[in-house]
């Protein structure tokens, strides 16, 4: 009888003893927040994450879920959103649903445990330009760095990330030499890189023991829709258009209209998203503003077109073009490769564009009726004794004198009444005298009166 009190007693104490212990190796997170990152590696990805970082932080959440599936992108991108998670206080599950390769496995190695649905693959982390190509070694050698350090912050084997992007690091029973390592989902398991396969968020929270949690799912709003529109290339590259054409088609109207109008929404619909998103700064912008004011300084202001206009049209290009790359100032090597020429290959083929689009219909889209609605022709007063060149064929070949710089647009006096003039020669100085040769556009066609 004694025996067996002694048993039920032991018995009771052994279970006092396991319901204090079990609680302490098992996951506490009940409160989680879950994003998805899919697609490319870019602005619009490192947005997200900064934003649902931002949030869960802000909601004390126990655990971030990340569910994955990406090819890769950018680098740079990629290295802001690894260093991101590992400088969270908050722990990082990310489930590979699919794919993690290149700039998506830098991602999943910050995090704290990964798990991969079956079929799917990591690795593959090579640096490439645009069309496939591997980079120099330069290249490869900053992303085997920042491999090697990810997987050591996180207590992973860094022989196997630094396989990722090395063809030459052996690694005999996962791949051949010469080969970048990619893995499968098993593969992953077996050598302790992932921590387990899983079917769906669902298996990756039974793993993480947790049940019954409270899932806050983050939500991309319509801003950063609009963001994400905005940074495209090919809209970035319609802006540029209408930049340049808003431009051309106010300096050929007196006063300011509605060229002006577009031509400065397209440039605040063009630098605010670069900007808000990192990528364009002050310095860039500032390049641009640069670049206008120097050309039309150069218009209006200085004679012929020179070193003005030469470095206008050069700090025009530029601001538009670094600020589609990111870099610090000058340094480029933090841009995804290739993205740099492909920025200024995108401005000049939609300066370009814009030039032929302004040759073949500028004239027509000038005499619209729409457009004349649109834009404010007559620049001063009537009584001030300025009036606007109606058609008017009693001027043509009339004499006057150039009231302003005529380079080639200006102003002219004939019999004491002020015109809007282009000069034909090009350029005519203040106060040559000059002569109607046509009347077109609402504008005075003029030349230089040959003296005898």
């Amino acid at each position: 009888m004694h025996k067996k009190k002694r048993g039920k007693k032991l018995l009771f104490l052994l279970m006092g003893i396991a319901c204090w212990i079990l609680p302490l190796f098992s996951v506490q997170a009940q409160s989680i927040y879950q994003f998805d990152l899919e697609g490319d590696i870019g602005p619009a990805a490192w947005r997200t994450v900064k934003n649902a970082y931002s949030k869960a932080e802000e909601s004390k959440v126990d655990l971030i879920l990340i569910e994955m599936n990406t090819f890769g992108g950018m680098v740079n991108f990629a290295d802001s959103i690894r260093s991101r998670i590992l400088d969270s206080p908050l722990e990082t599950v990310v489930f590979i649903n699919h794919n993690a390769a290149s700039a998506g496995a830098l991602i999943a190695l910050a995090s704290d445990r990964i798990y991969m649905s079956k079929g799917s693959s990591i690795g593959a982390a090579s640096v490439v330009d645009q069309s496939g190509q591997v980079l120099p070694e330069k290249h490869q050698s900053y992303m085997r760095g920042l491999m090697r350090a990810t997987a050591e912050a996180k207590g992973r084997d860094p022989k196997v990330a630094e396989a990722f992007v090395d063809p030459d690091v052996e690694l005999p029973s996962l791949k051949q030499a010469g080969k970048i390592l990619t893995l499968t989902s098993s593969e992953a398991v077996s050598i302790g890189l992932a921590n387990a396969e899983a079917t769906s968020i669902a298996d990756v929270l039974a793993a993480e023991g947790i049940s019954n949690p409270q899932i806050t799912i983050h939500q991309i709003t319509l801003v950063d829709r609009i963001i994400s529109f905005l940074i495209n290339p090919a809209v970035s590259g319609i802006l540029i258009l209408l930049i340049i054409g808003g431009i051309y088609f106010e300096m050929q109207t007196p006063g300011i209209g509605f060229a002006l109008v577009v031509a400065v929404i397209a440039a605040v619909l063009f630098f605010a998203p670069l900007y808000i998103q990192g990528l364009a700064d002050n310095w860039e912008i500032a390049l641009f503003v640069a670049g206008v004011v120097l050309i039309l300084l150069e218009l209006f202001v200085i004679p012929g077109f020179g070193v003005a206009g030469i470095l206008g049209i050069i700090c025009l290009v530029c601001g538009l073009a670094f600020s589609m790359v990111a870099n610090d100032y000058f340094n480029f090597s933090i841009a995804a490769p290739g993205m740099l020429f492909n920025s200024f290959l995108l401005v000049i083929a939609s300066m370009v564009t814009a030039t032929i689009v302004m040759v073949i219909f500028g004239k027509s889209l000038l005499k619209t009726k729409a457009f004349k609605r649109l834009v404010l022709q007559d620049e001063q007063r009537s009584e001030e004794g300025y009036t606007s060149s109606r058609l008017n064929t009693e001027l043509v070949n009339r004499e006057g004198v150039a009231k302003t710089v005529l380079r080639p647009s200006g102003k002219v006096e004939i019999d004491g009444k002020w015109y809007d003039a282009v000069a034909l020669d090009g350029f005519i100085d203040i106060g040559e005298d000059i002569y109607v040769e046509k009347h077109e556009n609402y504008n005075l066609f003029v030349r230089k009166r040959r003296t005898s």
